[in-house]
């Protein structure tokens, strides 16, 4: 059985109340695991690249942690967001040039672990680090940081979703694939033919979530597009197949990012959905699920 998942929701800042009534909004349409986090990790990092980057994730993590005791007591399934430590620091160093990030990454890493370890004390079982770089051409020296960086992160307790998006992994695929961690998250809006590579180089004990809507996608498109892939991940993958957002909606004006999370839950619908459903029949789908 296929799982609805979305990679964030539009930011709320510090108004809990409507932070509340966002997750309530992706419940209702059916996502299954919340996106919590809405923090701008690039923000003050970015803004002053030379300061210490660890004060700075210190602060949005404390915020992170708020944020997920606050779902959690509401009764929700989370999946806390945290931005890769690589790709922290490669978006923090875009202007200095990025050898220089790369040398802080040792200083950064028992933040991260012990981030992860107080998620999973709060009861996470599931948390998205989002590494979109690994849609880029890398360094040498930074594809040789990926290895060793998740290797220390993967003793935390608790499982772990890469997430790439804003294209293919292309040369990254072999790395992004092996990586310790649990699952991983592909852009298919970006790059569909990554698809197929995808599932010949993913580990056997690996979540695959496919980024199938965006703001200018909807699960009809995927359906007309992509069923046969749908149905070939559906078959190889069964339970370890996510379906999900594109990429994150943080920025996507409130209606946007809603109708999003509902077009992913009507393609998880067809995928599990006994009956074969073909794209013909989609729209009759989408009435019966009314």
């Amino acid at each position: 059985m296929a799982l609805a998942h979305n990679l964030g929701f539009p930011r709320t800042g510090n108004d809990h109340a409507l932070r509340a009534r966002h997750w309530q909004m992706q419940k209702d349409a059916g996502i299954e695991l919340l996106p919590v986090g809405d923090v701008d990790w690039q923000g003050g990092a970015a803004r002053d690249p030379q300061a210490p980057v660890t004060r700075h994730f210190t602060l949005l993590a404390d915020q992170l942690l708020q944020e997920v005791a606050q779902a959690s007591a509401l009764g929700h399934t989370v999946k806390p967001v945290l931005v890769g430590p690589l790709t922290y620091l490669w978006q923090s160093a875009a202007q200095d040039g990025h050898s220089l990030a790369l040398e802080s990454v040792d200083e950064l890493l028992p933040y991260y672990d012990a981030v992860l370890n107080r998620l999973a004390e709060q009861g996470v079982q599931w948390v998205q680090i989002d590494e979109p770089i690994l849609a880029q051409a890398l360094p040498q020296d930074w594809k040789n940081a990926y290895e060793r960086v998740y290797n220390i992160l993967q003793h935390a307790p608790l499982k772990k979703l890469i997430a790439t998006w804003a294209g293919g992994l292309q040369g990254n695929l072999g790395l992004a694939a092996h990586l310790p961690v649990d699952g991983l998250h592909i852009d298919l809006v970006s790059d569909p033919e990554q698809l197929t590579s995808t599932l010949d180089r993913l580990p056997a004990y690996k979540v695959l979530s496919l980024g199938l809507v965006d703001a200018e996608n909807d699960a009809q498109h995927a359906l007309d597009s992509k069923w046969h892939w749908l149905c070939e991940a559906n078959e190889r993958l069964g339970e370890r197949l996510w379906i999900g957002t594109a990429c994150s909606l943080l920025h996507s004006p409130l209606g946007v990012a809603v109708q999003a999370c509902e077009e992913v839950v009507r393609l998880v619908k067809a995928l599990n959905d006994p009956i074969k459903v073909t794209p013909p029949a989609f729209h009759a789908l989408q009435v019966a699920n009314a």
